[in-house]
């Protein structure tokens, strides 16, 4: 395989980065067509963090470009919050959003209540995008959600800050593990790829 040469420029070296995600989003793709049913993906409702009324995610965010991320607040990666934020305020406009969901599975590094998360993560971090209920998200007593989303990858969160992305359809076009950074060239290379395509009439 032909090596990157010291001398390429930074638009050929991120060319590369994204080439090497491309493995991951067929595997994604692939997976999706014989996982959950697209349409039936997102009809689930949950309280948004800290609230009491349920929120449909089809009727909220259906035709939406969608990174699902399952978050802690006392975790290496937790500085994620900033460029998960960062992403929001970028493709916002163009019909894209982060759906964060607080976990306490891993290492119980999400002990506090929603109360606490929603105020760590608005202080510390400047978070908007939509923050959802507490949540399990591995094992058999993971919320539907994450049920949906691991038959239709093959792949449940190894950790915090686990990524999948979900095209404007309902279908799962990729995943990206913990420690793939939301400025990696190989996951803005894909949520740029789904949000150019046109969203069908409704």
């Amino acid at each position: 395989m032909p090596q990157i040469r010291p001398e390429s420029s930074p638009r050929r070296a991120a060319l590369g980065r994204a080439r090497r995600w491309g493995a991951t989003l067929l595997l994604g793709g692939l997976l999706a067509a014989t996982g959950a049913h697209a349409a039936g993906l997102l009809d689930l409702s949950y309280r948004p963090l800290a609230g009491k009324a349920e929120v449909n995610l089809q009727k909220q965010y259906g035709g939406k470009v969608l990174l699902v991320v399952n978050t802690a607040s006392k975790c290496g990666f937790t500085p994620q919050y900033e460029g998960l934020e960062a992403l929001q305020q970028k493709y916002s406009a163009r019909g894209f959003s982060v759906l964060g969901f607080p976990s306490n599975d891993f290492k119980g590094q999400e002990p506090g209540s929603e109360a606490q998360i929603q105020e760590f993560c608005t202080l510390t971090y400047g978070v908007k995008f939509p923050m959802f209920q507490k949540v399990q998200v591995t094992g058999k007593d993971a919320t539907p959600l994450y049920q949906r989303l691991a038959a239709a990858t093959g792949v449940e969160p190894g950790w915090n800050f686990h990524k999948y992305l979900i095209a404007r359809d309902g279908r799962v076009v990729a995943q990206f593990p913990s420690k793939v950074k939301p400025d990696d060239a190989g996951l803005v290379a894909a949520i740029e790829r789904e949000l150019s395509v046109t969203p069908a009439k409704r």
